[in-house]
C-alpha cells in the first residue's frame, strides 16, 4: 500500500481464520455523502477492473464519477486507499458467500457452490475482474490475504476429503478440484465478451445462466463420481 495512504484506510491485521470487513471512505459515508460516494465507487470499480491500480488515475475516476479531481480528493485521500477497500470487499464477499454451509451431501454442497460462483461472475464481473487484474499485475496487494485464503480453502479440502473417505465421491485432489471450479466459473467474468460472442448475444442482452449452471454442475459431479 502507498505510504501516502490515509491511516484510516488500513485494515486491522487478519488472522488465519478471519478476513475483517473492509473499512474505508466507502464504508463510512455519511447520509449526505452517500450519493457522491456511490458514484465514486462505481467509477473506481469500472476503472480498476479495466486498468488495475497502476493503470488507473484519480483523474479518470473523477471524470467517470462526474467530479473534478480536487472534488474527488475531498472525499478520498488517494487511489490506493480506494483500491484496497474495493479489493478487500471482493475478498470478504467471497469468504462470506462461498462457504460450505452444510457438508453432509456433496451433490447439494458442490452444486450450490458452483451456482453461487457462477452467479457472482455474471452479476458482478467488474468486481471479479479487480481481483483478476491484481493477479495479472503480480498480486503484491494480496500478501496478507493469502494466509486467510489458504485457511478457508483447507476447510473445504477437509470436507471434500471427508466425502472421499466415506465413499461419497471418488478419490481426487481436492485443491485441484476447487481450482477447476474457480477457473470454470470465473471465466464468465474474465471472458464475458467471449461468452457473449460464442452465445451470439448482443452486449447488453442478459445471459441465460441456467443451462450454463446445469452443464457445470453435471460436469463437476460426474467427474467426481457423484450422482446428481
Amino acid at each position: 500500500m502507498n505510504a501516502n495512504t490515509a491511516d484510516s484506510a488500513i485494515l486491522p491485521p487478519a488472522t488465519a481464520q478471519e478476513m475483517p470487513a473492509p473499512d474505508g471512505p466507502l464504508s463510512r459515508a455519511r447520509p449526505g455523502r452517500e450519493r457522491i460516494m456511490a458514484a465514486i465507487r462505481t467509477a473506481a470499480v469500472a476503472e480498476f477492473s479495466l486498468h488495475g491500480l497502476k493503470g488507473t488515475s484519480t483523474q479518470a475516476i473523477a471524470a467517470r464519477a462526474g467530479l473534478t479531481k480536487p472534488q474527488l480528493h475531498y472525499y478520498i485521500a488517494g487511489k490506493e486507499e480506494l483500491y484496497e477497500e474495493l479489493l478487500m470487499q471482493v475478498l470478504h464477499a467471497w469468504k462470506v458467500v462461498f462457504s460450505f454451509e452444510d457438508a453432509s451431501d456433496p451433490a447439494t454442497v458442490l452444486g450450490s457452490y458452483i451456482r453461487k460462483k457462477l452467479d457472482h461472475a455474471i452479476d458482478s464481473p467488474e468486481m471479479s475482474r479487480i481481483f483478476t487484474r491484481e493477479i495479472l499485475d503480480g498480486g503484491r496487494n494480496l500478501d496478507r490475504y493469502w494466509p486467510n485464503a489458504r485457511a478457508w480453502t483447507q476447510k473445504k479440502v477437509d470436507v471434500i476429503n471427508g466425502w472421499i473417505a466415506r465413499g461419497q465421491m471418488r478419490p481426487l485432489d481436492a485443491r485441484i478440484l476447487l481450482m477447476h471450479i474457480w477457473a470454470m466459473t470465473q471465466s464468465y467474468a474474465d471472458y464475458a465478451i467471449q461468452t457473449r460472442v460464442m452465445l451470439g448475444l448482443p452486449p447488453d442482452a442478459p445471459i441465460d445462466r441456467e443451462p450454463i449452471a446445469r452443464e457445470l454442475v453435471a460436469f463437476v459431479l460426474g467427474g467426481c463420481g457423484i450422482e446428481a
